[in-house]
């Protein structure tokens, strides 16, 4: 949820530059300090956990400075380019390899393409 100082500081000083497939909005400053980097924040969805890995890439490119523009829907126009995951690192749906103590703890024997080292060999 967004607080009232987000949403105050937003109202007097941002300027609305778009929006992504999540509902978070992208605001950048008014009237900058600094013309030639003005400040640029988000502020999330009212249903989203603040959560730096729910802005997509195209955003964050924004967010950061490495592009000038605001991205366009368009702009995602490659068959390779999957939609955004957020990072489920922590929670129950996080990636757990096999052997991890929360799968069980038991992970297959070696194979036997393993030679161990061993000093003074």
């Amino acid at each position: 949820m967004t607080s009232i100082g987000t949403k105050l500081f937003t109202r007097r000083y941002g300027v609305r530059v778009g929006d992504d497939q999540f509902g978070n909005t992208y605001y950048t400053e008014k009237s900058p300090r600094d013309p030639s980097r003005p400040r640029r924040w988000v502020v999330y969805a009212d249903n989203a956990a603040v959560e730096a890995s729910a802005v997509p890439a195209e955003w964050h490119a924004w967010l950061h400075h490495y592009s000038d523009t605001p991205p366009k829907p368009e702009d995602r126009r490659w068959a390779w380019q999957k939609p955004h995951k957020p990072n489920m690192t922590g929670t129950p749906e996080a990636y757990r390899p096999p052997g991890h103590d929360l799968r069980g703890g038991h992970r297959d024997h070696a194979t036997g393409d393993y030679e161990a080292w061993s000093p003074g060999e």
